[in-house]
């Protein structure tokens, strides 16, 4: 269990790397830091050749595209499976819940 309430996304995903759109797919979760104020996100993205080679293997600045919603954020180093890390600070590229009505229906 984290020690935080988290949100994500699993699905399809574009990846804007220096101005080349990439489809891929991507896993994610976010949660928001009260202590510092800032909402974050992280997660994986699925191994795919064309990310491997925009990257190089190593840290790239990275816009995230899933559906309507859109994020900057960083790729890091890829893990042995080929798989890039991706995460950033502040708005999500996905949907986060923002009012309680919103929360009530998902727990419900």
């Amino acid at each position: 269990m984290s020690e935080h309430d988290e949100d994500g996304y699993a699905g399809e995903a574009v990846l804007v790397i220096d101005g080349t759109e990439i489809a891929t797919t991507v896993d994610l979760r976010g949660y928001f830091q009260p202590i510092d104020g800032y909402y974050r996100w992280y997660g994986r993205v699925a191994t795919n050749e064309q990310v491997s080679a925009a990257a190089g293997g190593k840290k790239t600045a990275v816009e995230i595209r899933a559906g309507e919603y859109s994020a900057k954020g960083e790729l890091s180093d890829p893990d042995p499976w080929d798989r890039y890390r991706i995460m950033g600070t502040s708005t999500p590229p996905f949907h986060v819940p923002t009012s309680l009505e919103e929360l009530n229906e998902l727990n419900a």
